[in-house]
């Protein structure tokens, strides 16, 4: 009988120190908010770090702005609230129709709520994200939230506007 319980005893105290892996529905972002963040981006062998600034607005849908270590900007995209995307700003390293089809999925999997098979995303923790598509590999974490409704153009798609 001590034996049976030592070895249950053994078994809960090994199931306890096991975490629960995140939830991908929660997720600690405000409807009004800056996102700052920082991404690994592996595609055919090379490694890309990556800034990324996201604009969230509960009535005006989500701007993303990517930009390299340099400060140069990669892409620029406007996701409306009705979902329709405006691609303000491309460049060589991502095309417009990277962007569409890429990016923008890519942002919708963690910040837009999308749970079917078309986002291939793991939630490593509450700022930590890894999207694994055929042709590349995405490792973002987040590195800042600030809280707050942001400046109106931000989301009129008529501006290019720094974060």
């Amino acid at each position: 009988m001590s034996g049976r319980f030592f070895t249950l005893a053994l078994t809960l105290i090994a199931m306890a120190g096991q975490a629960a892996p995140p939830d991908k529905t929660s997720r600690p972002f405000p409807a009004d908010a800056m996102v700052t963040q920082r991404a690994i981006l592996t595609a055919h062998g090379r490694q890309f770090t990556l800034n990324g600034y996201l604009a969230l607005s509960a009535t005006g849908g989500k701007r993303l702005i990517v930009m390299e270590n340099f400060g140069a900007v990669l892409a620029d995209v406007l996701v409306k609230r009705d979902g329709t995307v405006q691609v303000i700003r491309s460049s060589r390293v991502f095309s417009p129709a990277w962007i569409q089809r890429y990016v923008v999925a890519d942002m919708q999997c963690i910040f837009g709520g999308m749970h079917d098979k078309a986002c291939p995303f793991r939630m490593l923790s509450a700022t930590h994200f890894a999207i694994e598509r055929r042709w590349y590999k995405l490792d973002l974490q987040i590195v800042g939230i600030k809280s707050g409704r942001q400046k109106p153009g931000m989301f009129d798609g008529t501006s290019k506007v720094a974060p």
